[in-house]
């Protein structure tokens, strides 16, 4: 096996072996992936497309839509209406990450097995990302399929961790 370039990261995962149960597992990945599908998000993606954004401040922009975002959420917890995710019966501890791989702290993969997971990015706001992955050891796994917006938002991460990392070792931190 190559070497797995990974940086040091402390995040959470909870997950499953698929094979428990592949169709609820497959359910929960669209509709989570689907949240950034709201009408906000597809307002804005039309308004882009449209050119009707460019006179607009796109940092500005991007918070007043995390607001509404965050509005939508605060009024779901009042009315009883958040989404729940299917219960997952491991968490653990993930040590370090990569752009493909991560590394979790104890030993409870089995090698060649697939899983079902979810991982909280502690972005501008935390953000659910579901995944499926492969065991490469019993701590190793290899990322097989994230929508392309986490795997975005993923690797935005990892490569924030990396740079954190290096101003460390140059004594800039």
């Amino acid at each position: 096996m190559n070497e797995v370039h990974l940086i040091e990261a402390a995040l959470e995962i909870e997950f499953d072996r698929v094979q428990v149960s592949p169709d609820d597992f497959e359910k929960e990945y669209d509709t989570i992936g689907e949240s950034d599908d709201d009408a906000i998000g597809q307002w804005l993606r039309v308004a882009k497309a449209k050119g009707e954004t460019s006179d607009s401040d796109p940092v500005v922009l991007h918070l007043i839509v995390e607001l509404y975002r965050k509005l939508d959420r605060l009024e779901q917890i009042i009315t009883d209406s958040v989404p729940q995710n299917f219960p997952l019966t491991q968490k653990e501890a993930i040590g370090r990450i990569g752009f493909e791989h991560f590394e979790i702290s104890e030993p409870l993969l089995e090698q060649g097995e697939h899983y079902y997971g979810r991982i909280v990015l502690p972005l501008q706001n935390k953000k659910t990302v579901p995944l499926y992955f492969e065991a490469q050891s019993t701590t190793l796994a290899k990322i097989v399929r994230m929508h392309s917006r986490d795997e975005k938002e993923w690797g935005a991460y990892a490569m924030s961790r990396e740079r954190m990392k290096i101003r460390q070792l140059k004594g800039n931190v």
